[in-house]
């Protein structure tokens, strides 16, 4: 790609050159034209292409966030090659606060898609032609579920060395060795070759700081291995390295009733000890939810009601460093 333009998305984009392309993939049913911009930095000097993307689920609205400060402090101007941001890939969900898009479906189990399929099937397709066949890398942001608040970690999955390597480099507090789920844009990105690590930080509809910033300082770590940060930005060295997950188990509740967590995400916990209250709103019972392992915990639900059988917490069982 030397000296020559890079075409993305019918645009050419000259080395050295900054554009935002609007890219129209479908109206509104008011008719109204709904956009969602690509924005692309790249260096003159040739290197790398990159994706930062986020909102693949609506609802997700932290690692928008994530990737808006990119684009904000100006890390996304890269020091040598091409950094693509999609702060908004469900930009119907993002308006509707909600994970799926209009049509029900999942964005996240559609990929490749297909051309003449549902709205989000079209959309995964758009994706899978026109932005992945540019890519060498990319770090999609995601959060957790239905009040479900996941710890700052990396998903990669297992046996690949490069992905491991790049995982130990964003240094988030967790890597989870997590197979790739059919019809996932991680599964797609994987098949077509690109390096993709996948974060999960936070719960959906929900902005906490402290995940934003593991976000980006492991973005600036991820930049800088490559060669890709600009001297303008300076590099964070974690306390720790990151703890890799190669077993976990869900906790789930035994009891429906008032929820009340006792312990802090991320923390260490032995077996038998009270990770939360499960209580009826009549104050005549109230149930201890147990540790059934020792482990970290990775994800918690952050409900104030729950229902027997949700999954209230994700305990890591067998860690690696």
């Amino acid at each position: 790609m030397k000296n020559k333009a890079l075409q993305l998305l019918g645009e050419s984009i000259l080395p050295g050159e900054s554009k935002t392309i609007d890219v129209e993939i479908a109206k509104l049913h008011t008719m109204a034209k709904l956009k969602i911009p690509v924005i692309v930095e790249r260096s003159k000097i040739e290197g790398p292409i990159v994706l930062f993307s986020a909102g693949l689920h609506g609802d997700e609205i932290n690692g928008t966030e994530i990737v808006r400060q990119l684009i904000i402090q100006k890390i996304n101007k890269p020091k040598k090659g091409t950094i693509i941001c999609i702060p908004i890939i469900n930009i119907f969900g993002f308006i509707n606060q909600k994970r799926e898009f209009p049509d029900g479906r999942d964005l996240n189990r559609v990929f490749p898609g297909s051309k003449t399929g549902s709205l989000a099937s079209r959309f995964a397709h758009f994706l899978v032609k026109e932005i992945i066949p540019v890519l060498d890398y990319a770090v999609d942001f995601h959060a957790g579920g239905a009040s479900r608040f996941n710890a700052p970690q990396i998903r990669i999955i297992p046996n690949n060395s490069e992905l491991k390597e790049l995982a130990k480099v964003f240094n988030a507090p967790f890597t989870l060795y997590s197979k790739n789920i059919q019809g996932s844009f991680r599964n797609t990105c994987t098949k077509l070759n690109v390096k993709m690590l996948l974060f999960e930080g936070g719960k959906s509809l929900d902005l906490n700081n402290a995940i934003t910033q593991e976000g980006i300082e492991g973005t600036k770590r991820f930049l800088s291995h490559l060669d890709m940060l600009s001297l303008k930005h300076e590099t964070t060295k974690s306390n720790n390295d990151t703890l890799f997950i190669e077993k976990s188990n869900w906790i789930r509740a035994h009891y429906s009733g008032m929820f009340i967590g006792l312990v802090k995400i991320g923390s260490f916990v032995k077996k038998g000890t009270v990770l939360a209250t499960i209580s009826d709103p009549f104050g005549k019972v109230e149930h201890p939810v147990r540790a059934t392992a020792n482990g970290y915990i990775i994800n918690v639900n952050d409900a104030a009601i729950v229902y027997q059988g949700d999954a209230i917490f994700h305990i890591a069982t067998q860690i690696n460093t």
